[in-house]
């Protein structure tokens, strides 16, 4: 008996998902939010755009953004950053506050930023000598990672 209860509920369970439809659907660069196509025109002007997609879920709206040379992007439903991820090359400079920068040239010089995401607690930036830095939302760090 627990086992068709079981059986059951995860029947239900899949077709509530596909019921709310958890769209990825494909979208132009156009129909990105427009402070979203600002900061690739100001900070990745020269990079073709791969693809962009809108996902969609229970509560969020977000946008993906991959380039052709790799670097991959991520935007909030107002078009705001959440994370850039250069996979092959450097953050553009103009990205990473001037607090974060200090901190990196002073104690990690030499150093190159490969990612950096934010949310409503922070930074987290990680570096071409394989650390991951933590900031706080004050630019002070809490955490690092090797």
């Amino acid at each position: 008996m627990k086992k068709i209860m079981f059986l059951l509920t995860l029947v239900f369970s899949l077709g509530v998902v596909n019921a709310f439809g958890f769209n990825d659907k494909v979208i132009s660069k156009n129909q990105l939010p427009a402070q979203a196509q600002s900061f690739l025109n100001e900070n990745f002007a020269d990079v073709k755009i791969s693809y962009a997609k809108q996902e969609t879920d229970f509560i969020e709206r977000s946008y993906e953004v991959v380039l052709a040379d790799g670097t991959k992007l991520e935007f909030t439903k107002k078009g705001n950053w959440k994370e850039v991820d250069c996979r092959y090359g450097e953050v553009p400079s103009a990205i990473v506050p001037a607090p974060i920068k200090n901190y990196i040239n002073e104690n990690y010089s030499g150093s190159r930023v490969l990612k950096i995401e934010r949310d409503s607690r922070g930074y987290e930036v990680k570096l071409s000598n394989k650390l991951e830095l933590k900031f706080n939302n004050d630019f002070k760090i809490v955490d690092i990672d090797d």
